[in-house]
């Protein structure tokens, strides 16, 4: 991506800097507003990849600070579970309300919904409360690891958020960068004529080689056919 951004400037910024260059492509319609016009597609491409970059580094950021509150979270959110499958084994129901049983959801949906459920319906009933704070799961202990989790509820709407971004902001640079390569493609062919006899002068266009194969082309004409 940077190669071809890079290459793109130099043959804009060299046809439309040497007067000789911009003689020859002048002669078939690249004068200078056809050459600015390529000069604005390319900076409005560098612009949306530098955003896009920007963006990644902000989606990167999050899902740092996502994993590290989910963490935390989910460590606490399974002492309680050990600690709540010993103090309620015998009460099926507390065991249903904090769904206890069963394995534990490793998707972060699944496992917000899973550790919501666990610490609202422990507070939400004096029993089961009472029950888990004889084995050290004080109502203090609960409400701390509700708040966890909705930290990571907090966490994971702004890496969503982020995510989307950041996919939006590739999807505008590329459609941007489409055009530009269309551009590239016309501008390129017609300098390869406009400048065949002058290797010099398109070389610093950075099209050299194909340019040399033109020329290879031109001091070599295809044979006519075999006299039969």
């Amino acid at each position: 991506m940077d190669a071809r951004l890079l290459a793109a400037q130099v043959a804009i910024d060299n046809a439309l800097n040497n007067a000789d260059i911009k003689a020859y492509l002048a002669q078939y319609g690249y004068e200078s507003a056809r050459l600015n016009e390529g000069k604005a597609l390319l900076a409005a491409t560098q612009q949306l990849h530098q955003k896009q970059k920007s963006e990644y580094g902000d989606q990167f950021a999050t899902t740092t600070a996502l994993q590290s509150v989910w963490e935390q979270a989910n460590n606490e959110y399974m002492r309680c579970v050990k600690i709540a499958r010993v103090a309620l084994k015998s009460d099926r129901g507390a065991r249903q309300k904090l769904a206890l049983d069963g394995k534990r959801k490793v998707i972060i949906s699944g496992w917000i919904t899973q550790a919501r459920q666990f610490y609202a319906n422990a507070l939400a009933d004096a029993g089961i409360t009472a029950k888990l704070a004889e084995y050290g799961i004080t109502q203090e202990k609960l409400q701390s690891g509700q708040q966890q989790v909705a930290q990571v509820e907090t966490a994971n709407i702004a890496q969503k958020k982020e995510k989307g971004e950041a996919q939006q902001a590739t999807l505008e640079r590329d459609a941007a960068l489409k055009k530009l390569d269309d551009w590239m493609s016309d501008f390129t062919a017609v300098a390869r004529v406009a400048l065949e006899e002058k290797p010099q002068l398109i070389e610093k266009l950075g099209i050299l080689e194909a340019s040399s194969e033109s020329r290879s082309r031109t001091k070599k004409p295809p044979a006519g056919p075999e006299p039969s």
